[in-house]
């Protein structure tokens, strides 16, 4: 049995969809397609804007220069992310202050995120990982009370809440992945939310290079030119219609994907503490994104993810702390992430996809118990 780490999703609309585009004979971004992705995800999300963009990378570059950030500024983030969620700042020149992450979610630990705050904090970048909610409650009552953005990354958080609001919804900015590695997905893709009604304009113009084109094509204008700085980030036709077809049925994806997620669980807290499985907070509503397990030490890890390859699955381990990598060599030292740092070291990830079957999950199971049980 050969049984991979993830199968991109295909619904089969997208073909039809996709014919719609090359018989329109219009492929660029901001079109048909575009704009209903962006209505599908305001309703869905409730945020005041959304705009898909090429990337979520595209979608977290737009939010450092919605907030404006200066060299002189500091934006506090976990280290336990995608190099996306600090490249967006670092490329403004910020100084990235890293928080480190709470044992239970996996998220930045609200309780480590005031004593990182100074005068010339900026923003706070909260990452929700595998779906699952940071504590916003307490982080936005923070950012409220320190006068600094709260910006969500919610890449891996399509119909996820917190407490009944949707993930990317409740700070300033949120941005969401369609990556081919998502619940859904275009290829590459993103979407950047926006819910502080002041910025919408500014964010129109940033997505298309700066300039208020938007207004010339929607004939409040006569001619349109450069107001801000900004870059290509629109999402192409081609990915919008890939898009929309996946975003439609996104719920009905996301159940499939909860039902081999709960299997997992059950079958797994038969022989694996609680404390080495996804721990879910009552007031969050998760996709089932990621199941993962946590394993003694990175010697054990090692093995086992040998011992699956070896029985034909391919399980993975997730990020290396953003402040222990090479870019960041004698710029980051005597950061203590304990969390962090030991999380990177003994997370594993295992297959789970649309569509996996009941008993490719029984057999992963078993051999990770024949692994245990050896």
């Amino acid at each position: 049995m050969k049984i991979p780490f993830n199968k991109p999703l295909i619904v089969e609309d997208e073909f039809d969809n996709l014919k719609k585009v090359f018989e329109n004979d219009r492929f660029a971004g901001n079109g048909d397609f575009s704009k209903k992705c962006n209505k599908v995800l305001e309703n869905k999300i409730g945020c005041a804007k959304s705009i898909v963009t090429s990337s979520c990378t595209d979608a977290l570059e737009m939010t450092s220069l919605l907030t404006m950030i200066d060299p002189d500024d500091e934006v506090i983030m976990p280290s336990f992310t995608f190099v996306s969620t600090a490249s967006a700042f670092e490329l403004r020149r910020a100084k990235i202050v890293w928080c480190d992450i709470r044992p239970d979610t996996k998220n930045i630990d609200e309780n480590k995120i005031e004593e990182l705050i100074t005068s010339k904090t900026k923003a706070i970048v909260v990452v929700h990982y595998a779906g699952v909610a940071c504590e916003m409650d307490t982080i936005k009552a923070i950012c409220k009370k320190h006068s600094i953005y709260l910006i969500e990354d919610a890449a891996q958080s399509i119909d996820c809440y917190y407490k009944g609001k949707h993930l990317g919804s409740i700070g300033d900015l949120g941005t969401l992945s369609f990556h081919e590695t998502k619940n859904i997905h275009c290829g590459e893709g993103g979407a950047l939310l926006v819910n502080n009604s002041s910025m919408i304009q500014k964010a129109e113009f940033i997505r298309d290079k700066g300039t208020n084109r938007i207004q010339f094509l929607n004939k409040k204008v006569d001619k349109y030119t450069w107001h801000e700085l900004g870059s290509s980030y629109l999402m192409s036709e081609l990915q919008a219609a890939f898009l929309y077809s996946q975003l439609k049925v996104s719920e009905d994806i996301n159940k499939n994907r909860l039902k081999s997620w709960n299997l997992y669980y059950k079958l797994l807290s038969k022989f694996l503490p609680k404390e080495k499985l996804p721990q879910i907070p009552k007031e969050c509503t998760h996709n089932a994104h990621i199941f993962y397990i946590l394993v003694d030490n990175e010697d054990v890890r090692e093995n086992l993810i040998k011992y699956l390859s070896e029985k034909g699955i391919l399980a993975i381990f997730h990020y290396i702390p953003l402040h222990q990598a090479p870019y960041w060599k004698d710029k980051y030292k005597n950061i203590n992430l304990p969390i962090t740092e030991k999380v990177s070291k003994t997370i594993i990830r295992l297959p789970l996809f649309y569509g996996i079957k009941e008993n490719e999950i029984r057999y992963i199971v078993d051999s990770i118990h024949h692994f245990f049980d050896k």
